[in-house]
């Protein structure tokens, strides 16, 4: 039998940029909360939050050593499984990808510092201060990849003669319309997830062991990062849907199960279709979809119907893009609830049914990144640099593909067994109760005179 050649390196892809995904985004989000946990803590003079800055710092070094496999391994893909994508588009994207790997050294030099200087400096915001390039770097990594993949849906920044791109304005095309946007998502998305998943630890510890102080203002800290960057992102899809509906109207209409151009357009959520593209079951919200789009309630909104049918991007992208947004609507209703109980004195914001809904959140989140991402590829087919190049054309002719799916199966298999093993025997044999106990006992005076935890 003929090996589908597009398909497999579709699966190949998607399957390295969905594991990959999880991995930067813990890469851009966890050092800043890092920063912010030292800084409480040396503010507050406060060792539980400095413990947790501690803490957290040990598990992200894991995840940046899978990222950097990973990483590396979609460097490997462009070349082997698109090579007629580098060939044409090489030349422009070169500079953010260089950027990118220049952004990743930058972090991880300092990363090593930070690590190696704990208690070397009288003045503790010294060793503060090193976080700030490393999450100057890790957000820069963020930038220029994410230039890369805004220009595969906005290309500019060259000249097309004869099937080729020339002269090329590299800084051109990563400023492209779409980078904006893509950026202010991704980098908000991206904190919002680390927050999330380091506020459902320390739900899930306060459900297994009982509420302690350093899982409590832990869970506060991030809670309020989490409402802060729920906020930041839902105005991040704001400006999102404003650039669809501008510069890739099919993208939008495919979401929405928008097929005929009309004014007032009506957002729509949930629901199915049928055969003859009925939608069933949706749930209606009049005008909606106008005023998402473009500011205004009577608006004109681009129906698919207006595109050629090869050039649609499938509509199961609307299931993405639903599961996306009420995701994060989700964590902005639950963060604003936790504060409303932490405020309100008659209620417990530690119970266990809001414990169990914050431990929840972390998986969320990441459900939303992937869906996400899924949706932002997906959205942009049949082309994989928009109106100059289809997929089919970019893709590897070779059977090998097959095989190579099946070699990195193994490796992320491997590599997110060993990660969750070395992450669980790092964390459980090692609780931060029993941490804090051996820290107060080699102080040589008591914590009180020191700038021990505070109660």
């Amino acid at each position: 039998m003929e090996i589908d050649t597009v398909l497999w390196s579709r699966l190949v892809t998607g399957l390295t940029l969905g594991f990959h995904v999880i991995f930067a985004t813990l890469g851009v989000g966890i050092p800043l909360m890092i920063a912010i946990a030292e800084w409480m803590g040396i503010r507050k003079k406060d060792q539980h939050y400095i413990l947790m800055a501690k803490r957290w710092s040990r598990g992200f070094v894991i995840s940046v050593a899978v990222g950097v496999v990973t990483g590396t391994a979609i460097s490997l893909q462009l070349a082997l499984v698109w090579p007629n994508f580098m060939k044409l588009a090489g030349n422009v994207i070169a500079l953010p990808l260089f950027m990118e790997v220049f952004a990743f050294f930058f972090e991880a030099i300092f990363l090593g510092i930070y690590l190696y200087t704990w208690d070397r400096f009288k003045n503790p915001y010294i060793h503060w201060l090193l976080t700030i390039p490393i999450v100057a770097g890790a957000g820069m990594s963020a930038v220029f990849i994410t230039t890369v993949n805004g220009f595969m849906n906005a290309p500019g920044g060259f000249v097309m003669e004869a099937g080729q791109f020339i002269a090329v304005n590299p800084v051109q095309a990563m400023l492209n319309t779409a980078t904006f946007s893509k950026v202010f998502h991704v980098l908000s998305s991206a904190y919002l997830t680390g927050a999330a998943l380091l506020a459902g630890i320390a739900a899930f510890a306060m459900l297994r062991k009982g509420v302690s102080a350093y899982h409590k203002k832990g869970l506060n800290l991030m809670m309020a990062v989490v409402l802060l960057f729920s906020l930041l992102n839902t105005l991040a899809g704001d400006v999102s849907a404003k650039f669809l509906a501008e510069h890739q109207p099919e993208k939008l209409a495919a979401a929405e199960w928008h097929f005929e151009t009309e004014r007032g357009a009506d957002l729509v959520l949930l629901g199915w279709l049928n055969a003859e593209h009925e939608i069933i079951g949706a749930l209606h919200l009049p005008k909606i979809l106008s005023f998402l789009a473009f500011g205004d309630f009577n608006a004109e909104v681009t129906g698919l119907n207006e595109f050629p049918i090869d050039e649609r991007p499938p509509l199961l992208v609307h299931y993405l893009f639903d599961s996306m947004a009420g995701i994060g609507f989700t964590l902005l209703m639950i963060s604003s609830l936790y504060f409303v109980l932490l405020f309100w004195k008659k209620r417990n914001e530690l119970n266990k049914w809001m414990l169990r809904i914050i431990a929840l959140c972390a998986p969320l989140a990441f459900l939303a990144v992937e869906m996400g991402w899924f949706y932002a590829e997906l959205g942009r087919q049949p082309w994989i640099i928009r109106g100059y190049m289809r997929v089919e054309e970019a893709a590897t002719s070779s059977p090998s593909i097959r095989i190579l799916f099946f070699v990195f199966l193994l490796l992320y298999i491997v590599l997110g067994t060993i990660c969750v093993l070395v992450l669980r025997r790092l964390f459980n044999n090692n609780p931060a109760e029993l941490e804090m106990e051996k820290w107060l006992k080699e102080q040589p005076e008591p914590p009180s005179e020191k700038g021990g935890p505070l109660s």
